[in-house]
């Protein structure tokens, strides 16, 4: 997909996803800073911190995520916000979990 998309679906990114593996990530956009994906992590969230500040909205699922030692419940219309740098994950997460992830800005985040 490019610039030029208007739309970019569930469905897309859903086929687009690696079909083996815990990390299951597939970029569907970028434009400059800004890139969009889906994650669909499967058994275990092994994720490691990013350079950039991101956002999660939640498609499908439910469980618990972590953000720097505290945790939240989170399911399906909520949306999570972790600064850049900051250690998260998601915990106890039922098997469908899928979630639009929205990097932007500055390496280091922005203030």
């Amino acid at each position: 997909m490019n610039d030029r998309d208007l739309r970019f679906t569930l469905e897309q990114a859903q086929r687009a996803l690696p079909a083996e593996g815990a990390e299951r990530w597939s970029e569907v956009f970028r434009r400059g800073t800004l890139r969009v994906g889906l994650y669909a992590p499967r058994g275990e969230d092994r994720q490691q911190p990013h350079r950039q500040d991101e956002l999660y909205v939640v498609m499908a699922g439910r469980g618990r995520f972590e953000r720097a030692g505290e945790r939240v419940p989170f399911g399906p219309g909520d949306v999570l916000f972790v600064p850049a740098g900051v250690c998260h994950r998601f915990l106890d997460f039922s098997d469908d979990l899928a979630v639009w992830v929205v990097f932007y800005g500055v390496e280091g985040g922005e203030a």
